[in-house]
């Protein structure tokens, strides 16, 4: 699944959380439709398996789910769903325990799905769930550039470095990207990740990208009940900026960046030029 303008292959941007409630699939939702609103073929695949979400984001019911094509009653194309400005989503299944965990088969057949859908894309937004579970762990290391979000609240900071430290001691992953959501200004922001540096550059072996912050915006809360993206609620506002500097800062990244050199989960072109 090659993007045929540019002869490069879809860009995987893994979003994730070291725990819930730092509105991490907002983030997904909001800075999907904001690369596609610059152009550029969108999809999500919702990886939080047992507590899916994104659908419900962007008010979406979709008749099918990841469940369907693990169990083999149909494949990725006839699960995918559209939402707005023409993004693709892959809806994970809710309150179901078949597929939480993914073996080795499940993988190889996520693979294959993708690699056989019909539409070209430019990016891949992977939402995964929160946690260091296996499943995040699988998903970070398969995309190009992971992108953590967090929020000035103690608990998040400390279980973000504890993704970080996991995914660096563990999976050997050197190099993350930060978004800290619900600040009150810059400088809350940026604390965070000075903190968050700090702490790494002394007990890690890794580097810290800062992506950018996210306002907190009462108004978030109007859109999640009206399942609609806040940039497409309130277009002019200053989250809606935000989010907009975001994309553009994803775009950025990964048209300059390499792709890492360990086998990743996402298209076989990419894998057969792999030496590794």
């Amino acid at each position: 699944m090659a993007d045929t303008h540019s002869n490069s292959a879809t860009k995987v941007v893994s979003i994730t959380s070291g725990k819930g409630g730092v509105g991490k699939t907002a983030v997904v939702a909001n800075i999907g439709i904001c690369l596609a609103r610059l152009g550029n073929k969108v999809l999500i695949l919702d990886a939080d398996l047992g507590l899916a979400n994104v659908d419900v984001v962007f008010g979406l019911t979709p008749a099918y789910n990841l469940n369907h094509f693990f169990s083999g009653e149909t494949d990725l194309e006839s699960i995918m769903v559209k939402g707005p400005h023409d993004i693709r989503i892959l809806p994970a299944g809710s309150g179901l325990q078949s597929f939480i965990q993914l073996d080795s088969d499940h993988k190889l057949k996520l693979l294959d799905g993708l690699d056989s859908l019909n539409i070209d894309f430019d990016y891949l937004l992977i939402d995964t769930e929160a946690g260091i579970s296996e499943n995040v762990t699988y998903f970070n290391t398969a995309a190009q550039e992971i992108l953590l979000v967090t929020t000035p609240d103690p608990t998040a900071i400390t279980d973000v470095y504890a993704l970080m430290k996991l995914l660096s001691t563990r999976y050997h992953e050197k190099h993350f990207n930060l978004a800290v959501n619900m600040v009150a200004n810059e400088e809350e922001a940026l604390d965070v990740y000075r903190k968050l540096s700090i702490v790494s550059n002394r007990y890690l072996d890794i580097s810290i990208d800062y992506f950018g912050s996210i306002p907190y915006d009462r108004q978030m809360s109007e859109a999640i009940r009206k399942q609609q993206a806040i940039v497409e609620l309130y277009p002019q506002g200053a989250i809606a900026s935000a989010f907009a500097a975001l994309a553009e800062r994803i775009v950025t990244i990964t048209s300059r960046r390499y792709p890492k050199g360990s086998v990743q989960f996402f298209w076989k072109q990419l894998l057969q030029a792999d030496p590794g």
